[in-house]
């Protein structure tokens, strides 16, 4: 599976016409204790760089926007119990939404691990 990553520090993984979408480790460092998320309901379809999810910390709350356009498969339902997950398990259990991928064409725009890390270093 290829997992691309975006400027606003949410990374995708891709499976075939499916992808999983989350924040990343650096993401949930800046945001501290996470104490609450909103995924987004199944069905719902998000454009390109849409809000579909909102993050909330100690520190602040955060909108989680959709890397590619697509229709939602399923939320996260674990985290409405356990928004910590995030924290322990930003790019493993603590992903936010799955999708259907719209146009596999718009993942050409974002990076790969080696990019964001790059990306990351110099903020």
């Amino acid at each position: 599976m290829a997992r691309y990553f975006t400027e606003e520090h949410e990374w995708i993984e891709v499976d075939g016409e499916t992808a999983i979408i989350g924040i990343t480790d650096f993401a949930q460092e800046q945001l501290g204790d996470v104490v609450f998320v909103e995924v987004p309901d199944t069905g719902a379809e998000f454009t390109k760089g849409a809000e579909a999810a909102v993050v909330e910390s100690v520190k602040a709350a955060s909108d989680v926007y959709a890397p590619i356009a697509g229709t939602v498969l399923e939320g996260n339902s674990a985290l409405e119990d356990e928004p910590e997950l995030v924290n322990t398990a930003p790019e493993a259990e603590g992903w936010f939404f799955k999708l259907t991928i719209a146009d596999k064409g718009e993942l050409e725009g974002l990076m790969d691990a080696k990019a964001y890390k790059a990306f990351c270093d110099e903020l």
